[in-house]
């Protein structure tokens, strides 16, 4: 995709084009109608690539999506619309008016941050890229507080800003990058960033080095239904505690108010008790596990963990949680092939939810090797007490 390509596909022959191939259906046949019609054969080639992609992005950015335009790696890799929102309302919050958006992609946290009342600037180096993220801005109807740069983040004068957002690329070759000093900007710039402006908020890969955060930054990690979406690093006034875990639910019904956040916060460096182990079983969200605030949900559920190495909790009495799921342990085997597959045949289990931690069995071993027959269903937990391999046979609650 070229520059010119976008601005084809915003002249109205693009329009035309784009709205005849929002119909779906077969690719091929719907390019051979299409080009009948008298589309420009180039034109339906670049429509049907944005509807997909428009497709694709729809699952991250709900309605907007079908406005906007991207590239595949801008639709890959634009922040979903939940996570960008809330993120803005909270520099808005902070008291930040003027923001500078330091690889903005498609736009989506511009178009989050402009719809929170800042201004806000997007810088984004290649140049098609930004040509689509400009495009976007436009096509939303929010050109009068945003603009776009096409530019290097390093050079870019930072003095009218009160607020930064950064998301560095974090793949090279197609690989994905997890050495921060390997991003683009390199992380010596994004604390150099941190320092120059104090409202500063970078976007990390989820699995970043605790080891890596500075001393009085806050470190995030943000799930939505179940999955880790992001983890972001806020620094000075931002950051409020030292770790963060934020779970989002969702999209709510359409033309409802968007579910309200659940939020864990703690210091990331306390230990969990360890016990013996009780009626039920707790598996953390992946943004708790990623914070380590095991302890601190501990502490709210009154567990222990199973083995101080794996974040597996337990407890006698089920206290519900948003941050872990809940299954109520039936049985509990030392590990072997043909012990659980004898009590799962004498429980008629026939399908099984297979779980894991700390252990080298993988379920598509496992899975063959229990014969499973039956009309019931468990979950089976693989995992370790006191460095032991066991096996738990739950009921998901």
């Amino acid at each position: 995709m070229e520059v010119s390509d976008v601005s084809a596909l915003r002249s109205p022959a693009g329009a035309a084009a784009l709205e005849a191939a929002a119909v779906g259906g077969d690719p091929l046949a719907l390019a051979t109608r299409l080009r009948a019609a008298g589309h420009d054969p180039h034109l339906v080639s670049l429509a049907l690539t944005q509807q997909r992609l428009r497709r694709s992005a729809a699952t991250k950015l709900g309605s907007d999506a079908a406005a906007m335009f991207f590239t595949p790696d801008a639709a890959e890799q634009a922040t979903r619309g939940s996570v960008a929102g809330r993120r803005a309302a909270r520099l808005a919050g902070s008291g930040a008016r003027r923001v500078v958006d330091l690889g903005c992609g498609a736009g989506a946290d511009l178009i989050a941050l402009a719809r929170a009342g800042l201004d806000a600037t997007g810088v984004e180096r290649d140049p098609v890229t930004a040509a689509v993220a400009a495009a976007n801005v436009e096509a939303l109807g929010l050109s009068e507080r945003v603009r776009v740069i096409r530019g290097e983040a390093a050079d870019v004068d930072l003095s009218a800003f009160d607020a930064a957002f950064c998301d560095p690329a974090r793949r090279s070759g197609g690989r994905r990058v997890f050495d921060p000093d390997a991003y683009s900007p390199p992380w010596s710039f994004l604390l150099t960033l941190a320092e120059r402006i104090p409202r500063t908020v970078v976007k990390v890969a989820p699995g970043i080095d605790h080891e890596r955060i500075p001393a009085g930054a806050e470190a995030e990690w943000v799930s939505e239904r179940g999955e880790v979406v992001e983890a972001a690093i806020w620094f000075g006034p931002l950051a409020g505690v030292p770790r963060r875990a934020t779970l989002l639910p969702g999209p709510g019904p359409a033309g409802s108010p968007p579910p309200a956040a659940a939020e864990l916060t703690g210091s990331g460096s306390r230990e969990a008790p360890v016990g013996d182990i009780g009626g039920y079983l707790y598996d953390p969200d992946g943004a708790v596990v990623r914070a380590h605030l095991i302890a601190e949900l501990a502490d709210r559920i009154g567990g222990r963990l199973l083995d101080p190495s794996i974040a597996y909790l337990t407890t006698g009495e089920l206290r519900p949680t948003p941050f872990a799921r809940a299954y109520a342990i039936e049985t509990v085997l030392p590990f072997g092939v043909k012990r659980l597959r004898a009590e799962l045949a004498r429980r008629d289990v026939g399908r099984v939810e297979i779980k894991k931690r700390g252990t080298a069995v993988t379920p598509e071993q496992l899975r063959p090797q229990l014969k499973l027959s039956g009309p019931e269903e468990a979950t089976v937990v693989l995992t370790r007490r006191a460095g032991n391999p066991i096996a738990l046979i739950c009921r998901r609650l």
